[in-house]
């Protein structure tokens, strides 16, 4: 997938556009496709289960409230993510393993890095609207990203 989300704002004003507070972890640096969603605080069960399905490159939007006291998303996950066709991951919260998952082809978008790992519960929903940075990410839109942003939009753009 190649785009640069500067040009796709610019031939598509009405595209939505996330608040800058991602950080770039993953090898790869431009992503998007459909959005899946997770909603789950300090519990990974979820983001677990759905990395294992068939990505057929979507985008795994995980909404872990901006949590700072745990990683929703590491190595072993990411590299799950990767054998199963997932384009990228955008986490609202941490992630971990920030060595191992820049060596992956897979886009990574977190708030920041924290080592400790969740607990396994089972705890949140999948496939719902998720709301962080300003947006409303619903299961089936689509995602781009790449070092510029994060866009939004209920229709394929590239």
């Amino acid at each position: 997938m190649s785009f640069k989300t500067a040009d796709l704002c610019d031939a598509h004003p009405e595209v939505l556009i996330a608040q800058p507070l991602f950080r770039d972890y993953g090898g790869r640096a431009t992503f998007g496709g459909p959005i899946a969603t997770v909603k789950a605080v300090g519990d990974n069960s979820l983001v677990r289960a759905a990395l294992s399905e068939p990505g057929d490159g979507r985008v795994l939007v995980v909404d872990g409230g901006g949590s700072q006291r745990c990683a929703l998303l590491g190595d072993r996950l990411a590299a799950l993510a990767v054998a199963n066709g997932w384009s990228g991951v955008l986490v609202h919260g941490c992630i971990r393993d920030a060595e191992q998952i820049a060596a992956l082809d897979l886009g990574v978008k977190a708030l920041g890095l924290f080592p400790r790992k969740t607990e396994k519960r089972g705890a949140g929903e999948r496939d719902v609207p998720v709301a962080f940075a300003g947006l409303t990410f619903r299961p089936g839109h689509c995602l781009y990203a790449d070092r510029d942003g994060v866009l939004l939009s209920a229709l394929p753009l590239a």
